[in-house]
């Protein structure tokens, strides 16, 4: 399988290696302690540990494709946003 059309940098494989850890760490939490009482969201939906994990993942490609887009900061600003959206998303979602 011929992959040089990508870029592999040390960022983009730590990129992948951060979110298959992220998705083993939460099979391992829930294996663990079973998250069988959802939480009670801000807008009203019921949330579970793998939901919040899903929307923090989500949130952060779509801060990255926006700063690339729309600014010409270095991209270790908007790694730092996706980080406090995804805590925030897990305290308060």
């Amino acid at each position: 399988m011929d992959l040089s059309w990508m870029a592999w940098t040390w960022q983009t494989a730590t990129f992948f290696v951060v979110i298959a850890l992220l998705l083993v760490g939460m099979r391992v939490w829930e294996w663990a302690r079973p998250g069988f009482a959802p939480r009670h969201g801000v807008l009203g939906l019921d949330t579970t540990r793998g939901d919040r994990l899903f929307i923090s993942l989500l949130s952060a490609a779509y801060i990255h494709l926006g700063w690339l887009g729309l600014t010409t900061a270095p991209l270790w600003w908007a790694t730092v946003l996706s980080v406090a959206f995804a805590v925030a998303v897990f305290r308060w979602v």
